[in-house]
């Protein structure tokens, strides 16, 4: 099987730009904690976005440079960041009622696996200590679109994107698109839909190391990003 090999911070930062695309100009956006933050930093200034974090911050804008950074001022991940002229502040009980009063345009979330019929699973792993499982089971149901990015395959080479979750669900039937270092592919009523795959990756070796089966778009796109 031909491979693409990237180190670690340039894969995630590789599905981060191509996750860009997915956000419009207008959106209301929640970035999950983890890679998807790092989205943040790759928004074209030809959209105007607000990026909501369920901690209580309206109008998120990049990372800060060392001489921005706040301490007070932290995303739901409790990373520092930086907030937008227009920025507003608020409790939970707010930041949730946004949330679950479908309010919030696209939330694209981080994953540790995804199942053909959209169910996700990306809070916890039995056994190992946990922080808290945040705001990602609200999301998935509030927003509008929900978009799940991560990598491809885990650490031995298995497949993340099966035929049925072994984790415990963050939510059944939730997820709208895949993108992975890979491939970008839609979760339809009739499977697995690949769009997209990325740069150095033909279809036949995306469907090789994917547990759930492929079908093909009719508009498929190799190596597009």
């Amino acid at each position: 099987m031909m491979a693409v090999e990237l180190d670690k911070k340039a894969v995630r930062e590789k599905i981060a730009k191509r996750a860009e695309k997915e956000i419009q100009d207008g959106f209301y956006v929640n970035l999950g904690i983890g890679m998807p933050t790092l989205i943040a930093n790759h928004i074209s200034d030809n959209k105007q976005v607000v990026l909501q974090s369920e901690n209580g911050l309206l109008g998120i804008g990049a990372y800060p440079t060392e001489a921005e950074l706040d301490p007070d001022l932290i995303n739901a991940g409790k990373e520092t960041v930086t907030a937008i002229k227009g920025a507003s502040y608020f409790d939970s009980a707010e930041s949730f009622a946004m949330i679950r009063g479908g309010h919030i345009d696209i939330a694209i979330l981080g994953g540790m696996e995804v199942a053909e019929n959209g169910d996700l699973a990306n809070w916890m792993i039995p056994g190992k200590m946990i922080k808290g499982m945040g705001g990602a089971m609200d999301l998935v149901h509030g927003a509008k679109k929900t978009v799940v990015i991560m990598e491809h395959v885990n650490r031995t080479g298995e497949s993340k994107v099966l035929k049925s979750c072994t984790l415990p669900l963050t939510g059944k039937g939730v997820v709208n698109r895949l993108i992975t270092d890979r491939a970008v592919i839609d979760i339809t009523d009739n499977g697995l839909v690949l769009l997209e795959t990325a740069e150095g990756w033909k279809a036949e070796e995306v469907k090789a190391c994917t547990e759930a089966p492929l079908t093909l778009h009719e508009s498929f796109k190799e190596g597009s990003f």
